[in-house]
């Protein structure tokens, strides 16, 4: 049965679907139901920690903290669906749940020299092959690894065989529902799952260094993941999965070639790839599980990212350019790229096709003449360069589709759609809302009660929506910044 079907046949008044998407910045929580529609609970931010340089750091019982208070401002929930940063990890002791150290965030580099020295091993080829990723800093196992080698209590927690490690989900359904699982989707952004079998692969395990007995057991995207305290009582939690895989769902991405792009702390391009797993080391983009419904055949996705979208922004302003982000909604005139001033957004390095964590964020052709106001906008036409070359890429696998949903804070600036629209000479699909994961999370979660055998039926959701089409080419400006790429690169010991 289509995606669609089953949520067209999960529907009734009266019932209310929460749904916790714990973010790279933000904590939020929404609800649906047939009253108040899709409606915005709470949302809460937690600390960025940098402790060197290249290092990114969350502190677990703050994220936990704010998962709580998101449940204690819910009542008359029936189902639960949780979506989690992806390849974010925590380490604790199972025998208290404490956190050991800080949670280490997708964005962090510090396993840059394990990684170099895998490649320099000829391993890359065997993550291409079982986990259909290439090897990057960026993924779960070496961040894990890392834990393991050096953090003295690691060791002796797993020499009583008390050590749990795993992505964040894991560590806030395993305090939060007593359940220590996490799902197909976030399993398959760790680099430990093989695609095929969907289970912990031991030769994966074994080149990480990762007992297979300590990590969470894998589970289908929807089904049962225990129970949770809300206001109003105890929910089930019928759903779990990685952000972009839950912003695809809300997409209604149900047939492959559809695609979504999401520009939160970063942009992720996800297409659905429906059956097939596409292994393509030349393409450099990743395969990856879309989402497993229940007992249903898994339902595959090829994926590529950018790491700085709304962090360049953001960045910007902490360096004083702009002072409000509303500030990006008066942006207008030519481009800066027709002046020949571009920005090369590879402040965490690059990701797809790339993969180089040496690359540095870049300026490029500036003069007299350039202005703040070409700065600024030079960030917002960056990010649009670098999606238009990761959807090229993506594009070659699964074909290039018509038309590319979008959603994500950057999407609020009118600037940066019309340029992306521009670039891609696509037309683009705006939802009327900019958290498609929670959309999406939500829907899982109803999928999730409804096969549970709850026998509980909640409502539809109808978003409004934006389509912006291209005015002009911009894809002219193209090759200039690929210059600029190539110039990035290397900067970064």
């Amino acid at each position: 049965m289509n995606p669609k079907s089953e949520i067209q046949n999960s529907k009734s008044a009266g019932q209310v679907v929460l749904a916790v998407d714990q973010g790279t910045t933000r904590t939020k929580s929404f609800i649906l139901n047939s009253e108040r529609g899709f409606k915005r609970v709470a949302s809460l931010a937690h600390k960025q920690i940098y402790p060197r340089p290249g290092w990114v750091e969350h502190d677990p019982a703050e994220l936990l903290g704010n998962v709580m208070k998101c449940l204690a401002k819910a009542r008359g929930v029936s189902a639960m669906g949780l979506a989690n940063q992806g390849e974010t990890v925590v380490a604790w002791d199972s025998g208290t749940g404490r956190p050991i150290c800080n949670a280490i965030v997708w964005q962090d580099q510090r396993t840059y020299d394990l990684i170099r020295q895998l490649k320099a091993d000829g391993a890359e080829e065997l993550t291409l092959s079982r986990a259909g990723l290439p090897l990057d800093p960026y993924f779960s196992a070496p961040k894990l690894k890392w834990i393991i080698d050096n953090i003295t209590e690691a060791r002796s927690l797993l020499r009583k065989n008390r050590l749990r490690v795993g992505t964040s989900d894991s560590f806030f359904l395993d305090r939060l529902a007593g359940v220590y699982a996490t799902d197909v989707t976030t399993a398959s952004r760790t680099s430990l799952m093989n695609l095929r079998s969907l289970e912990w692969d031991a030769q994966l395990c074994g080149l990480f260094g990762i007992p297979l007995e300590i990590l969470p057991e894998i589970r289908p995207t929807t089904g049962e993941f225990g129970s949770v305290r809300t206001a109003g009582g105890m929910a089930p939690v019928t759903a779990s999965a990685v952000d972009q895989q839950a912003a695809l769902f809300g997409h209604q991405c149900f047939e492959p070639g559809q695609v979504k792009v999401t520009f939160g702390t970063g942009a992720f391009a996800l297409a659905n790839a429906g059956s097939t797993i596409h292994r393509n080391p030349d393409s450099r983009m990743t395969a990856t599980v879309a989402w497993k419904l229940g007992d249903k055949s898994p339902v595959y996705a090829v994926e590529g990212g950018v790491y700085s979208a709304a962090s360049a922004v953001d960045w910007i302003k902490q360096a004083g350019l702009i002072s409000r982000l509303n500030e990006l909604n008066r942006l207008g005139g030519a481009p800066a790229a027709a002046s020949n001033t571009f920005f090369v957004p590879a402040l965490s390095g690059l990701a797809c096709p790339h993969w180089d964590r040496t690359a540095s964020g870049l300026w490029i052709g500036l003069g007299l003449g350039t202005t703040k106001e070409d700065l600024i906008k030079s960030v917002l036409e960056g990010v649009a360069f670098r999606t238009f070359e990761v959807l090229s890429s993506l594009w070659d696998l699964v074909g290039a589709s018509e038309i590319v949903s979008i959603d994500g804070g950057l999407t609020n600036s009118s600037y940066f759609c019309q340029f992306l629209a521009n670039v891609l000479d696509k037309n683009l699909r705006v939802p009327g809302t900019a958290d498609m994961t929670a959309v999406g999370t939500a829907y899982l979660a109803m999928i999730g009660a409804t096969t549970s055998g709850r026998q509980i039926e909640f409502p539809d959701i109808h978003l409004p929506e934006t389509v912006i089409s291209p005015t002009r080419d911009f894809s002219v400006h193209y090759g200039k910044f690929r210059d600029a790429v190539s110039r990035s690169k290397g900067w970064r010991t």
